[in-house]
């Protein structure tokens, strides 16, 4: 357990990563709940995502991603915020914006981490297919059993979590250049969700699933090949095994050991009451 002193009414930042969503941004920035920041992450749009974001909130903050891919669009947000929690939020649409208190509920209990779960009472999806559902599932079961953890969702991308983990989690910095082949570096895609999870749970942080139900994306298409990043998912798991010995390995050469299993809390009970 952390020994951080956490505030019970902590600073909320959304770190929204964005491609050309304008149309999108319509409906979901309205929809946000009162927080401490919104920080909307431009991946080199071409419409008017910026323009759009800023008439919607003009108190937004813009950052400009670095490089491509979704994993250094967050790592980019994240290193802009000023908050004391972290609330990971997709512009598609996808995410129930309703659903953040929730989130920060978790972490306010006592979480180190609040990662949402569709697979759970309360959770659901309107828009996994079967094949991506089979995939998800055998994808969990390897993370399981190399993490020796009990995660029910490890690919979903809506998360909550204390900004006082980064320095632990060790993302790229967004100060590393681009390629020069035009290829994405490793963490820079779709693969940071496992990525975030892995390092969570090398950590030893304290993690909470919450049960969120995911919505269709509105306007536009998604990037997210099954094929192509299922195979980067489980690369990434294999990977974050590896590195996680090794931090371990280092670990016991240090006067102070660290945590090397991850505590998973039961999923969080859906109050239809309150969420009503």
């Amino acid at each position: 357990m952390t020994t951080t002193v956490r505030p019970r009414e902590p600073r909320v930042s959304v770190v929204i990563p964005a491609r050309n969503e304008a149309r999108n941004l319509e409906i979901i920035l309205p929809m946000l709940p009162a927080v401490h920041e919104v920080i909307l992450v431009d991946g080199n749009s071409v419409d008017d995502t910026i323009a759009t974001a800023q008439r919607l909130m003009p108190g937004i903050t813009v950052v400009q991603q670095t490089r491509k891919g979704k994993g250094n669009a967050l790592a980019c947000g994240f290193e802009a915020v000023t908050g004391d929690v972290v609330v990971m939020f997709d512009a598609d649409c996808s995410a129930d914006a309703a659903e953040i208190p929730r989130f920060v509920d978790a972490l306010v209990a006592g979480a180190d981490v609040a990662k949402g779960t569709r697979y759970a009472p309360g959770g659901g999806s309107d828009d996994i297919t079967v094949i991506r559902g089979l995939g998800n599932k055998g994808l969990n079961m390897i993370s399981n059993l190399l993490l020796r953890a009990k995660y029910t969702d490890l690919c979903y991308g809506y998360n909550a979590f204390w900004a006082d983990t980064l320095p632990t989690v060790g993302l790229l910095s967004s100060t590393l250049p681009q390629p020069t082949d035009g290829s994405m570096r490793w963490g820079d895609g779709f693969e940071i969700e496992t990525i975030l999870t892995c390092r969570w749970s090398a950590a030893g942080f304290r993690i909470t699933e919450v049960p969120s139900h995911e919505k269709l994306r509105v306007h536009g298409t998604s990037n997210l090949n099954a094929v192509r990043d299922g195979i980067r998912v489980l690369t990434s798991i294999m990977h974050e095994r590896r590195r996680a010995r090794e931090v371990a390995a280092r670990a016991r050469l240090a006067p102070t050991p660290v945590r090397a299993r991850p505590v998973v809390e039961p999923v969080a009970v859906l109050d239809e009451e309150a969420a009503a």
